[in-house]
């Protein structure tokens, strides 16, 4: 997972495959982009339960205290990670102001835009604005080129957001617009998240998946630490139960730590728009792990729109939109005018 990344363009006159990796990704094998999407499965799981975990800590430090210490965890985890896997925590030559500005803006700035819109409209609200990122990424990589925006991957991600909002719908009451400024440093995270990863998509062409995301999130805890340290000298004694120390934990080290290495790795060997499609299902996980550990109810709408989000992230993995024997069809009847 770790492996140097090789930049070699693919051969020329080689024929495309449907489970090729766009030309300007790294050159791998159908078993390394598989075990990459793998591995992106897995991070859709921790992330689910990442909204079981912090909901528990969350009531007892305030967003900007708890967040920047999950960030600090994550660097310390990424940190060692590194020092242990390359024997040095040397930034990357040439490439250590671009990671640092990525960490700003993908972890330092998401995460006070979020927070901040969070504060000012319902949780529902906020996690349909946010499912909005992948529509980004996938409009934004496309117009830059650095993945093909083709249409099976536009209406995947279009059909999976409308699969997100009919899950929220189902279970949260949802009144977009009550706070125009709320929905609008909502959406302004999503779009910094776009921006992150597409600019992590080019970067990677070079850059090792673990020194990248390492970087990056050291830069997002350097951003957010004056943000937690005013807001816990405001508050009320902090009081560090076994149950916070354990979120905190889980929350960094795994959640935004490990977890971001496993998404950047896939970025760079199946492009942004597939790796961040398959997110949309995170609010459908949580719903599913929220009813098994909280006994939080499950309604028809949710079951309905978790269908609706599979189905458009299925969609996202396909070749054309039309099946392969009704294009064949098409094909042959052109042929015979």
């Amino acid at each position: 997972m770790f492996a140097e990344v090789d930049p070699g363009a693919p051969h020329v006159g080689a024929t495309p495959h449907a489970d090729a990796p766009p030309h300007d990704h790294v050159r791998s094998t159908a078993r390394e982009r598989r075990l990459a999407e793998a591995g992106v499965l897995g991070v859709v799981v921790i992330w689910s339960a990442n909204f079981v975990v912090v909901k528990a800590a969350i009531t007892e430090l305030g967003p900007f205290t708890f967040t920047s210490l999950r960030y600090v965890v994550a660097a310390l985890t990424l940190l060692a990670i590194l020092r242990w896997r390359t024997g040095s925590l040397r930034w990357p030559a040439g490439y250590g102001t671009q990671l640092f500005v990525m960490g700003a803006v993908g972890f330092g700035g998401y995460q006070l835009l979020w927070s901040l819109g969070l504060s000012q409209i319902t949780a529902g609200d906020s996690a349909l604005l946010i499912a909005a990122s992948p529509v980004f990424t996938a409009l934004l990589a496309g117009a830059v080129g650095m993945d093909r925006l083709t249409t099976p991957k536009l209406a995947g991600a279009l059909i999976a957001f409308a699969g997100v909002a009919v899950v929220i719908a189902g279970g949260h009451e949802l009144s977009l617009g009550a706070s125009l400024v709320g929905d609008l440093l909502t959406l302004g995270a999503a779009g910094l998240w776009a921006v992150y990863t597409t600019a992590g998509a080019r970067i990677l062409r070079t850059v090792d998946p673990l020194s990248a995301t390492t970087w990056t999130v050291v830069a997002g805890a350097i951003v957010l630490a004056p943000f937690g340290l005013w807001e816990a000298a405001n508050a009320d004694p902090i009081t560090f139960t076994p149950e916070v120390v354990l979120a905190i934990v889980y929350a960094g080290a795994l959640a935004a730590g490990i977890s971001n290495v496993f998404v950047f790795n896939a970025i760079r060997l199946v492009g942004p728009t597939r790796v961040t499609a398959t997110q949309f299902l995170v609010p459908a996980g949580a719903v599913i792990l929220g009813a098994w550990f909280l006994n939080e109810p499950i309604g028809l709408g949710q079951v309905i729109g978790g269908a609706i989000i599979v189905l458009g992230v299925w969609l996202t993995r396909r070749p054309s939109v039309m099946p392969r024997k009704v294009r064949a069809r098409l094909s042959e009847s052109a042929a015979s005018r």
